[in-house]
């Protein structure tokens, strides 16, 4: 069993020696080798390293690197990363996903918590920077409890006399402090909020006004010194964000005047000397600072408290004068969403309704402020043309990006809320204007039309969601906009007129797509098909983002969400459609638009088993596209939506088909070894997750094949095994293998067995080791199974007695003995703990197994079914746990257990789970591991044989009580929950059962 496992232990042994060793100096070679740019020396500096954390003492030996001045400030900087990414991964010792073996004693934690702050005010400004996230992390885990004197540190910087450090302390103190924003009220979260106030609330006051002070004394021209007081501020100002986020505390509310004063003031604010007019991306620092506070302010409103009240009316001046006086520059965006969320946060509330009922006021923001903010400006002009994807990022629906353009649009929507006739109405007359005028010139005044596009969608919409627009204004007639302004736009095929205009109107389209007819779909997709071969990257982008969104649309036919456009709907299309799209994944400058390969995605889902006449075709383009980014893979959403796509074709043409498994084996084998052998580490948790999709979908009985059998020894590799990223592809292709082959795996039981015990032995990687162990019980040969278990009973049991206090273990194991008691019997599975220590089987039921099932209850039905067998054939199909009063005890206990499952709604709404397909899930690449949800599997029912499990219990209950009338079922009722006796006696009626 120990082969796998023994060779990594030896190798690790070697470079534990070395590491023993380790002094600074060596530290600082080992170091200064990851910064070579031999890839070789790197690497193997970076497993130096690696192995050298495990040893004790040294997180301590990092730090007086990074403490120590005559060294390389990059070395310096390097082991300030490497020290922070050791906190990361291993100061939180609960963590379930563990810390990779790495120990930090108690001693060396308090040993740095109590020089870190002071460590970080004396090193250079990108070191600190590195410190400042560290302290942040082991706050995260220890403040306040386990670091009680942070705060009075931090605290204790807060002066003027060194304003570098002042900034790096208060960004300390800001990201500590975030924390209190966005999660949910608790006891918990309240107790250390009021800690942390005790602690800064005043001294934080007195540095506000302080630094107020300072800017107030110095000289104008001083730029060095009133920026870094202006980044002092704007910190102070997050700083009370955090601590204002949840409740308006007392010495807050008592306070008030001082803090509100000072804001309006720096509202007002202006130095030449600071402002960089030549300038045009970058705020300048009062820009910043105003940022801050107008975000302070807006929390403030959004309370509703009274006592800020009085002070409303003048911010909502000084906001409203100070949009009207900011720039169209890039400079300005924060500053003006900014504030226009402010306004759109006050607008949409009754309670002030009167600062805004005006009809005047109404137009004043419509003409001022929307309209301007709504305009295509000179900067996304540049954008368009030169940066297509960040233009796009910033425009398209669902994006991050707080864009002046989006803001608008909500604040018009908070317009609505209270005075939707008279916005719409104002709206109305302005889109008309800017039409007229783009009708006179339409090449001059492209930009009035843009715009006009724009506010109609704005004033149109009333809700929206990640499906689309819900829900329209009834006054705006979206209809007959698109076909008299968006649809004729469209239709023009001279690609070069007016493209920001066909640009919007994709968008136009795209947004209101829930409101299109199957019928207009099929109008407009043609139409959409044309403008893939635009010239213009934002154009075709659009194009392809459009389709797939409409491809995406689902409608409700009798009750259930069917897609507006399927593959029958789809076909007619299938050929201009797909020449579009690789024409502009085939382009050496625009092959990695993931909206194209998103959209091709799409399509391949929506035609289903309706793609076989172009799928030869299709999988060679994207084997072609596969080999180009290979080289150089640079965009992961692209690189993702490519290996769907593939997955996709797979999927549709082999789960009807599993002879087709062999074309595709000739087509992608020869690539997926390439990268494989290349170790191109992006992509190899793909290869082997399609590798697994493959494999799984072979015919029966054609076993493994040449490929495979010769890949098979390769993937035990332990190396292989230690990258993070691989596991959950790399177990599910051994879970292939295993069920698909079992016969052929005999030899290599030990070497299996040796993964899963590698597996089990990080906390990190412990999911995977019993997903591989389930597999191998169930499939391998018995007779050459079974001998193993004892020793891998052992294993489980002594990793168990080393996770007392870890959930997901005690959660896996109990699983894993639950399939072994519904695969084998109870008295099996007794057996074979009670050979490792008498009564173990009985008692890790009472105080592992139960316990378990009441605080972390079954979450998936395979999972409760696997229970509720398992708990059925111990309970009342093995005699001994009733021979005595202890184990009756415990079957009470067990039967409550497994009534509380079946009765749960795991149970109940069986019948509508699988309704939503897997496309109605979005596709996304993720860093840590990027599932493919075309080439996933659903999870593996093990005990097929159990149709009913609620027949299974009922029926073995029954057979278990009716030889003793009278006895068991009083007992049943006197013990058991009133509920869950009625759940008992409801599944016996409909059995047509009683409990005697």
């Amino acid at each position: 069993m120990r082969p796998a496992a023994s060779t990594h232990n030896s190798q690790r042994a070697t470079t534990f020696t070395m590491a023993h060793q380790l002094n600074i100096g060596q530290l600082q070679q080992l170091i200064g080798g990851t910064l070579t740019p031999d890839r070789n020396v790197s690497k193997a500096a970076e497993q130096q390293l690696q192995e050298a954390q495990r040893i004790p003492g040294y997180p301590l030996i990092v730090l007086q690197l990074v403490a120590a001045n005559t060294t390389d400030v990059a070395v310096r900087q390097a082991a300030a990363v490497n020290f922070k990414n050791l906190v990361k991964k291993a100061w939180d010792e609960h963590h379930e996903d563990g810390n990779d073996g790495i120990a930090i004693s108690l001693d060396d934690r308090n040993t740095i918590k109590s020089h870190l702050v002071q460590l970080m005010c004396t090193v250079p400004p990108m070191i600190q920077s590195q410190l400042s996230e560290t302290i942040s992390l082991i706050a995260a885990v220890d403040y306040p409890q386990q670091w009680t004197n942070l705060m009075p540190e931090l605290v204790q910087q807060f002066n003027l006399t060194q304003p570098t450090i002042l900034v790096g302390v208060l960004k300390t103190a800001n990201s500590i402090l975030k924390r209190f924003r966005y999660v949910t009220r608790s006891d918990e979260l309240y107790t250390v909020i009021a800690y942390t106030l005790q602690n800064i609330q005043a001294p934080l006051l007195a540095l506000f006004k302080a630094l107020g002070q300072a800017v107030a004394a110095a000289t104008q021209n001083d730029t060095q010194q009133l920026t870094t007081h202006m980044e002092a501020l704007r910190l102070v100002c997050r700083i009370f964000y955090s601590l204002n986020y949840q409740d308006l505390p007392e010495f807050f509310e008592d306070h008030m005047k001082e803090w509100m004063d000072d804001f309006a003031n720096y509202l007002t604010y202006h130095n030449a000397a600071l402002v960089d007019t030549s300038e045009e991306d970058d705020p300048s620092p009062i820009d910043k600072l105003q940022v801050a506070i107008i975000k302070n302010v807006d929390l403030y409103a959004d309370k509703d408290e009274e006592a800020f009240l009085v002070y409303l009316p003048q911010f909502t001046t000084l906001i409203w004068n100070l949009l009207l006086t900011t720039t169209a520059y890039p400079k300005h965006d924060e500053l003006v969403t900014t504030s226009i969320r402010f306004l759109s946060g006050l607008v949409q509330k009754i309670m002030h309704k009167s600062l805004f009922a005006a009809p005047e006021t109404l137009r004043q923001i419509v003409l001022n402020i929307v309209i301007p903010n709504l305009m295509f400006r000179e900067s996304d002009e540049e954008r368009f043309k030169g940066d297509p994807r960040d233009y796009m990022m910033t425009e398209i629906e669902g994006s991050d990006s707080e864009s002046r353009r989006k803001c608008s649009q909500d604040l018009l929507r908070s317009m609505n809320r209270h005075f939707e006739t008279e916005t719409t109405q104002i709206c109305q007359e302005h889109v008309g204007n800017m039409l007229a005028e783009y009708a006179k010139d339409p090449i001059g005044k492209w930009a009035a039309k843009d715009a006009a596009i724009n506010l109609v969608m704005g004033v149109a919409i009333r809700k929206e969601s990640a499906s689309g627009v819900a829900e329209l204004n009834n006054a705006v007639n979206i209809m007959e906009f698109f076909q008299t302004q968006i649809f004729p736009e469209l239709q023009d095929m001279e690609h070069m007129r007016v493209p920001v205009v066909k640009a919007t109107s994709i968008k136009f389209v795209s947004t209101f797509r829930n409101q299109f007819s199957r019928e207009q779909h099929g109008l407009i997709l043609p139409v959409l098909i044309n403008h893939l071969g635009s010239p213009i990257v934002v154009v075709h982008t659009f194009a392809a983002y459009a389709i797939e969104r409409i491809l995406f649309t689902k409608e409700d036919v009798d009750g259930r969400k069917q897609p507006k456009i399927g593959g029958p709907e789809l076909q007619p299309a299938l050929q201009p459609l797909f020449k579009g799209l690789f024409a502009l994944i085939d382009k050496s400058d625009a092959n990695e638009n993931d909206y194209v390969m998103k959209c091709v995605m799409r399509a391949l889902v929506t035609l289903g088993p309706d793609v076989a006449p172009v799928t030869q075709v299709v999988i060679e383009k994207l084997t072609a596209a596969l080999a180009r980014v290979a080289k150089n893979p640079h965009n992961p959403q692209f690189n993702h939506c490519l290996f769907e796509s593939i997955a996709v074709l797979i999927r549709s043409m082999c789960s009807n088909n599993p002879s087709a498994t062999g074309s595709f084996e000739q087509l992608l084998f020869d690539p997926f070894t390439t990268i494989l052998r290349m170790d191109i580490g992006e992509f190899t948790p793909y290869v082997i997750q399609i590798l697994a999709q493959l494999l799984e979908y072979r015919p029966v009985g054609s076993g493994l094949g040449q490929s495979y059998s010769s890949l098979f020894e390769p993937i035990l590799t332990p190396v292989l095994w230690e990258q993070k990223g691989n596991l959950p592809a790399l177990t599910r292709l051994m879970q292939a293998y295993i069920k698909k082959a079992p016969a052929d795996l005999i030899q290599y039981i030990n070497q299996i067995l040796g993964v899963f015990q590698k597996l089990l032995s990080v906390r990190s990687t412990e999911t995977y080791a019993f997903d591989v162990l389930t597999s191998a019980v169930f499939y391998l040969p018995a007779e050459h199974m079974e001998p193993k278990i004892p020793t891998v009973f052992q294993i489980l049991l002594v990793r168990l007695q080393a996770s007392t206090t870890a959930p997901r273990y005690k959660r896996l194991i109990s699983n894993f003995f639950a399939l072994y008691v519904a695969k084998h019997s109870p008295k099996v599975y007794m057996d074979r703990l009670d050979a490792i220590q008498v009564g173990l089987g009985v008692t890790l039921l009472e105080q592992v197994w139960l316990p378990r099932l009441q605080t972390d209850p079954p979450s998936q039905h395979l999972e409760a079914k696997a229970q509720v067998v398992a708990l059925s054939k111990l309970l009342c199909d093995y005699p001994p746990l009733l021979a005595d009063s202890k184990g009756q005890q415990i079957w009470m206990v067990g039967i409550a257990a497994t009534i509380r499952i079946l009765t749960s709604d795991l149970f109940k709404t069986r019948a509508q789970e699988g309704e939503e397909e897997s496309e109605a899930l979005e596709i996304e690449y993720d860093s840590k591991f990027s599932l493919l949800k075309y080439a996933s599997k659903p999870a593996e029912d093990y005990i097929p044989e159990h149709i009913d499990p609620v027949r299974l219990f009922v029926h073995s209950l029954h057979r278990l009580v009716s030889p003793q009338p009278g006895q068991l079922a009083p007992q049943l009722k006197a013990n058991l929950e009133p509920q869950l006796f009625s759940g008992l006696e409801t599944m016996f009626q409909n059995a047509g059962l009683q409990l005697v």
